[in-house]
């Protein structure tokens, strides 16, 4: 293994800005809802987002039963993969935290993606097509990946980002109804206008907002890529990853998936991608470009190692014991 490959302080930079970004985002999401509800609606505001919370917190407690049953994923037993089991112990115990339950999903397309609200319910998923695919040092850098995303509590980040858009779509979508249905009792000019600018408003403000939370998604996918690849202290073994994974769902659809953002959204890569790399596409990714990615996973891996992720495929071996 190279010890030496990753440089903790460009690890740490890179954790730091994420993390200032994602502050920001959710910052973001929280002025354009202060916004929307005190020009629109002030009265209401509370209502839409006491219902908002009740949705999400059921969504964020039971999260783990509903994504595993959503894409029928199964348990697994360490009889069945005994290597899986050994590699996901030895990096959560690297990371501190309680090993996650292993679950498989029966998929020939190659994915993996970790749920859970706190690292004491964790959970990494992994597909039968991914499993394939893989060489046991490349999974032990998706693995990596995984267990950071459990680690850095995103799902909790997840679940406010996504409470909040909520609220916003919420309070939006009650202005709609309210202008269509009071704009014609009064024939003022001015009243006419200000129902206009609230109806547009109410109108951008829910694109904002799922462009915020998709933002906030892309966010943590890089955080995770820089913490997995210091807890694999092996940057290069997820870059290589990456490159297969993005290859492999373009050619394999994913069954259990299919275009909902929300589920796709949990993927370590977009499942069947096919958005263009327009700059207004990217904005309603799930993902970052999975070329940025590898190109931020080998900018980790120097000056140590400058060789492309295609010369680094060797499998990874557990120590023996």
């Amino acid at each position: 293994m190279q010890s030496s490959v990753t440089s903790v302080t460009s690890v740490t930079s890179i954790r730091g800005r994420n993390q200032l970004k994602t502050f920001a985002l959710l910052g973001g999401l929280s002025a354009l809802l202060i916004g929307l509800g005190g020009a629109l609606a002030p009265g209401s505001l509370w209502l839409f987002g006491a219902l908002a919370v009740a949705m999400n917190l059921g969504a964020y407690f039971f999260s783990d039963r509903i994504v595993l049953r959503m894409h029928r994923a199964r348990q697994a037993s360490r009889r069945e993969d005994p290597a899986l089991f050994a590699m996901v112990e030895e990096l959560s115990a690297k990371a501190g935290i309680p090993a996650p339950r292993i679950f498989v999903i029966d998929d020939a397309a190659p994915n993996a993606f970790a749920t859970g609200r706190n690292p004491a319910h964790g959970v990494v998923a992994v597909s039968t097509g991914l499993r394939q695919l893989l060489t046991d040092r490349e999974l032990r850098g998706v693995i990596a990946h995984e267990l950071a995303h459990i680690a850095n509590r995103d799902i909790l980040i997840a679940s406010v980002a996504a409470m909040i858009a909520t609220v916003v779509s919420f309070v939006a979508s009650a202005v709609q109804w309210a202008v269509l249905l009071g704009t014609g009792r009064d024939s003022d000019d001015d009243s006419a206008g200000g129902a206009i600018g609230a109806l547009a408003l109410a109108i951008v403000a829910p694109i904002a907002a799922t462009v915020i939370q998709l933002a906030i998604s892309r966010s943590r996918e890089y955080m995770a890529d820089a913490t997995g690849a210091r807890l694999a202290d092996d940057p290069l073994a997820l870059a290589s990853a990456l490159a297969k994974l993005d290859r492999g769902n373009r050619r394999i659809p994913m069954h259990t998936v299919g275009d909902s953002p929300a589920a796709a959204s949990l993927y370590i890569c977009a499942p069947s991608s096919r958005l263009s790399a327009g700059q207004v596409a990217s904005w309603f990714s799930t993902h970052p470009p999975i070329a940025e990615r590898i190109r931020r996973l080998e900018a980790l891996a120097r000056p140590a190692a400058r060789a492309p992720v295609s010369a680094r495929t060797s499998a990874w071996r557990p120590r023996a014991a």
